[in-house]
Formats: C-alpha cells, structure tokens, sequence
C-alpha cells in the first residue's frame, strides 16, 4: 500500500466526494446556481457568508440587491436571502432598483459588535459617472443590513505620503492642458495627480472595491479610482462607517480594478486585473512589508490554461480558510454580460513558491489540498534538514 493511501483513506476508497469545481453550476440548497457576484465571504463563529451581487437574467443592473449564503464547510451553500435590498418606492433613493450595487464586502467590528458592508455604488440612468462608495450596517451577518449613505472618499484630502514638492506640482496641472487623453503627457500628468486634483473637493472616484481588516483590528478600503487608472488605499473609521482622510496611491496611471488582498507571514500582497470591460485580461500582482506600501509589481501570478487571461475570470477577493495555516482561495468571476446571472465563480487555492503566490488552474480540488501541501513542505523541509546534516558530518 502506497504512503498517500495510508496517509488519505478516504481519497483511495473515493470518499471525499466534496469538491470545488470552478466554471460550472454551483448550486445552493435550493438547487438554483448561486447568485452572488463580485463578492468576499466573511467567517464568523464557525460559518462562512457569502455576500454578492444578485445578477437577473438580462441586465446587470440592481433588481434585487445584495445576496447572502451561509456554508459551515465552503462547499454547501444555503441561501439566506436578500442582505441589502434594493429600495422599490422611493425613485430619489441612492439604492433606488435599477442602480448598480456592485462587489460588496462585509467585515465584523468586533467593538462595535456591528457587521459593516461597503460596496460600489452607481446611482440610476447615470452610468459609471458617480463612482461612490456606500456603507450598511446590520445586527446580524445575513441581515438585513440598514443602508446609511453614499459618498466620494476623502474629500478635500491629499493622500498623506504625497510630499511637499508634489502637492506645489498640482498647481502647476491644469485640466484644459491635458484634454487629450492617453498621450506620454497626459500619463504624466495622471501619475503626478492630475485626477486626485480635479476629484479633491468632492472627493476620490471609488469603483472595484476591496475591505480588509489588519491584525490590529484597523480596516482599509481598497478601490479603483481617478477613473480606473488609480488603485487607492484608504482608511476607515474605528466604526468602520466612515474614512479617517489618510489614503494613498498605487501603481498611478496602472489601469487596475478588481483588487484581491491578503497578508502572510506580514507581508501583504494583492492581486488585480486590467481594465476591458466584462472581458477577462491577464492578473497583476503586487506586494508590500506595509499596508502603506511601498507597493512592488510582481507577473501574473496564474499559471496554466488560460492563464493570460485569469482563466477567462476576474479577481474579486482572497479567502482565508479556517483553521488552516497558510490556506487562502482565490475567487474570481466568470462574468457573462448577455446572461449575467449564468456569470460562474472560479475558486483556486493560492500556492507559494520561494514564498511568492500564484495560482494554478486546477478543474477540481478539495479543502484537503491544503492539508497534503502543507504535509509535502514539512516532509521536504525536513529531508532537506536531514540531508545537510549528512553534509556537514562529512565535511
């Protein structure tokens, strides 16, 4: 009998029949494919939710509102229902049906004992022109959440690491001058803050959007912003319902939405893509020892078919796993604008090599992958220890 057999019964009896298959139906407790787009997934003693958009058949527009699935094992899902709906009588309302409510993301404040959701807020027949952000609030992780406000970020702010030298070049940028866009001079003048000049007194653009909360309890707000060309990192209130003015910029005139962050062993990284639309491009990647940066570029960090364009996906949240040391899932979406509620979820986990991430294409996995990894990094860590001892007694 081979070691793996011994090691893993079940998967040489054919037991483990739990499976993550990414690009296919998933459905829920009621058999119907889960509609939760652009989502993150929050622990909370014990179950995992899942908060996403609710995609109808035709439109990609808010009909319904914010969804939420609640699953003890990541890969049985109950539908909980409608987290944050969408207002019906109200035509003037911010979340009024047919806006755009997209990528929410919720996050436990452990002070307050409230569940705060933030997400992309569009308001009706506008476009993408109003670029907000909105925040709820709620009691309970499946809601109903309490819809408080929409906004711009950080108005009248400068992010905190722009020097004195470069606030005095803002004056020096003059709208009028650059009115042609995607020229050598107008990237320039982007990466110098020709945006976050424009944007300052109403406050920063905030699309694709990302929360995360550090080890000492303080959140940030990740978006895409200065018209998609900025990613923009900012904090938020002790409450979480607010921002504190203290931002910073990444990657100017980068062209990133969809930002997915995590930290291991302190040094946090972030995977993104580029900006076409609902069609899928290839990942980015960048690192940093601080959440203030500085913020390294990395390559794609996919590997496998598809790879040049994040396996026809795009990022939308790193899932830490539970009770798992070093076990964190890639989500994406599988965006299908003719029918978005047929949209599919791509879920990978996100392996480390010389300690940098990627993410392999993989047509079916389970949570036991994590287990065997990490079974394969001792056992080689420790021939490699056996080994060099071998060595140093012969030399």
């Amino acid at each position: 009998m081979c070691l793996c057999t011994l090691i893993f019964p079940d998967l040489a009896l054919g037991k483990n029949a739990k499976e993550i298959r990414s690009g296919e139906i998933w459905p829920d407790n009621q058999g119907v494919h889960v509609n939760a787009h652009g989502g993150g997934v929050l622990y909370h003693k014990g179950t995992y939710y899942w908060y996403g958009e609710n995609k109808s058949d035709t439109t990609s527009s808010a009909m319904v509102g914010i969804m939420c699935y609640s699953s003890r094992n990541l890969y049985d899902w109950k539908k909980e229902g409608v987290a944050l709906p969408v207002v019906l009588d109200d035509e003037f309302s911010d979340i009024t049906k047919g806006c755009i409510m997209e990528r929410p993301k919720v996050i436990y404040n452990k002070k307050t004992k409230k569940f705060v959701m933030w997400f992309h807020l569009e308001l009706k027949g506008k476009g993408y022109a109003a670029a907000r952000s909105a925040v709820a609030v709620s009691d309970t992780p499946q809601g109903p959440f309490k819809y408080i406000r929409s906004e711009r970020i950080n108005p009248g702010k400068l992010p905190f690491d722009m020097t004195e030298t470069q606030r005095a070049m803002l004056d020096t940028l003059d709208a009028d001058k650059y009115k042609q866009w995607w020229t050598p001079v107008w990237y320039e003048a982007i990466n110098k803050g020709l945006f976050v000049k424009r944007d300052l007194q109403g406050g920063q653009m905030a699309r694709d959007m990302q929360l995360f909360v550090d080890d000492d309890g303080k959140a940030y707000h990740i978006y895409s912003s200065e018209d998609n060309l900025t990613l923009q990192i900012a904090e938020l209130s002790d409450d979480y319902l607010s921002h504190t003015g203290k931002y910073i910029r990444i990657a100017p005139a980068g062209h990133n939405e969809a930002p997915a962050i995590f930290k291991r062993n302190g040094e946090y990284w972030m995977i993104t893509s580029g900006c076409t639309g609902w069609a899928p491009n290839e990942a980015r990647m960048f690192s940093a020892p601080s959440i203030w940066g500085p913020w390294k570029k990395h390559p794609n960090p996919c590997r496998g078919p598809k790879s040049e364009i994040t396996f026809g996906g795009q990022s939308t949240y790193v899932l830490p796993v539970a009770g798992k040391k070093d076990a964190f899932i890639f989500m994406a979406d599988i965006w299908r604008p003719k029918h978005p509620s047929d949209a599919r979820y791509i879920w990978l986990p996100i392996q480390f090599e010389n300690g940098v991430p990627y993410v392999e294409w993989m047509d079916s996995w389970s949570l036991d992958f994590f287990d065997k990894n990490n079974l394969n990094i001792n056992a080689h860590q420790k021939m490699l220890a056996i080994v060099m001892k071998a060595m140093a007694s012969i030399f």
